[in-house]
């Protein structure tokens, strides 16, 4: 009878856990990408800094 391979198994289960994770990065990133779509950028000179980041006054 041939001994089992753990080796291998370990390998198969680190990859699975690598690739899920990769998969939830991937969803995550879409998702925050959908959100940042969606929301309007106000850019209609409201702020009180000028474009070198210093306040005006």
């Amino acid at each position: 009878m041939a001994k089992p391979n753990y080796s291998y198994e370990k390998r198969q289960r680190e990859l699975a856990k690598k690739k899920k994770k990769e998969e939830k990065r991937q969803q995550k990133l879409r998702a925050k990408e959908a959100a940042e779509g969606t929301q309007p950028v106000s850019d209609d000179g409201d702020d009180s800094t000028n474009p070198s980041g210093e306040l005006a006054g």
